[in-house]
């Protein structure tokens, strides 16, 4: 499995407080099946860390988890921080890949400007990939607020204690209707610390009860990112989680 979401990078953002966390979640990550991990620090006002910044932590941490794990870079950007300059934007490539962009869905409210923000993006020749949605109060009462974004190319990161039901009932309820209608594409575990939102994307998958469609979101579609090749299409049926 392939995690393009954590906040593994020591001292940078509010994820791992020091090197023994990082490597905590390095090795619950391994344990779990991941093989890849990317960490993803946010990039906002109260956060407001650089491209060399997040190069410098990762090269670190990746000496230290050196034999545990494959780490790659990436960034998590506020909605507010997309008009930055191309160049910096790239520089935060998912996966070190300047084709993809992780982009902070916020945990309150829904911004009418979204769809804009998002175009700077597309502008840039990258695709967003929206992290979370399915914790936003305004997308758990109407999932079809990402209806349009998916058609203009953004994908959806889901988060895997959403999924399973750990982050309760709301958060799941989206994330499956978010399924059931094909608006999301990947799972990840936006890690935090060992004992925060912990890495098990193997219990999300479990929880789906389709290997197939658990195989695209953790390896099919994260793979295709970390490895640039082209999105492979989703499995399985619509429908998968209706209940009569």
């Amino acid at each position: 499995m392939i995690d393009l979401h954590s906040h593994v990078l020591p001292r940078l953002d509010d994820g791992a407080t020091n090197l023994h966390e990082a490597l905590e979640m390095c090795r619950a990550a391994a344990r779990d099946g991941v093989e890849i991990l990317a960490a993803t620090p946010h990039v906002r006002f109260d956060y407001p860390t650089t491209p060399e910044e997040m190069q410098s932590r990762l090269a670190d941490l990746q000496i230290a988890a050196e034999g545990i794990i494959r780490l790659v870079p990436g960034g998590e950007l506020d909605l507010a921080e997309l008009d930055r300059p191309v160049e910096e934007l790239r520089a935060f490539g998912l996966a070190g890949n300047p084709r993809f962009l992780l982009v902070e869905t916020p945990y309150v409210g829904w911004p009418l400007d979204i769809a804009q923000r998002l175009h700077l993006v597309s502008a840039a020749g990258m695709t967003p990939v929206l992290a979370h949605p399915e914790r936003n109060p305004e997308v758990q009462a109407r999932p079809e607020l990402l209806q349009p974004l998916v058609e203009l190319g953004a994908l959806v990161q889901l988060t895997a204690a959403s999924v399973d039901g750990r982050l309760g009932k709301r958060a799941r309820l989206a994330s499956r209707e978010l399924l059931d209608r094909r608006l999301a594409h990947l799972v990840a575990s936006d890690g935090h610390a060992p004992a925060v939102r912990e890495i098990g994307l193997s219990r999300a998958v479990e929880a789906l009860g389709d290997a197939a469609l658990g195989e695209w979101l953790t390896a099919g579609v994260p793979g295709a990112i970390v490895h640039g090749g082209t999105l492979p299409p989703r499995p399985g049926r619509r429908g998968l989680f209706r209940r009569p």
